[in-house]
């Protein structure tokens, strides 16, 4: 099965720091699947390191009070696109990021408060019928029925 990953859980350096998030054991799970790495803020043409940023309703704003929208939403629609023609099924994204966050995200207030929502990328990959799975939901066994359910 084809999985998009958000390439920081691989240990890519693309974090809003210049870091990333590097889950052993989901790199050694996903060795099964062909995985497609996306990071939409960088396919949308942010700089790494970056400003960090939090999503607004529709609006993505850094915390420096700049509007980063429209990478955000390019990013993720290129993202999608590079997904849909690989025939990704499923999305193991990063938590509570304002591109890859799963049902939770950051408030936009820039205080860590948690609130109900997708980040940009996730929501369309929803809307595209794109299966999510947050980061720190992952268990190998949760994800193997995933995959299962989603290849009949």
């Amino acid at each position: 099965m084809v999985i998009l990953v958000s390439a920081c859980l691989l240990g890519e350096n693309c974090k809003y720091n210049g870091g990333n998030n590097l889950r052993p054991r989901l790199v050694e799970w996903l060795k099964k699947h062909e995985v497609v790495a996306v990071c939409p803020e960088m396919a949308g043409g942010l700089p790494c390191p970056r400003t960090p940023a939090e999503r607004q309703g529709e609006r993505v704003v850094n915390a420096e009070g700049t509007d980063v929208s429209e990478a955000f939403w390019q990013g993720a629609k290129a993202e999608i696109l590079r997904g849909k023609a690989a025939g990704a099924k499923l999305a193991i994204l990063m938590s509570r990021s304002p591109s890859c966050g799963v049902g939770k995200i950051y408030d936009g207030s820039f205080r860590s408060v948690l609130t109900e929502g997708n980040g940009v990328f996730a929501e369309l990959a929803a809307e595209e019928g794109i299966h999510l799975l947050d980061a720190a939901d992952f268990e190998e066994g949760l994800a193997d029925k995933l995959v299962q359910s989603l290849e009949k």
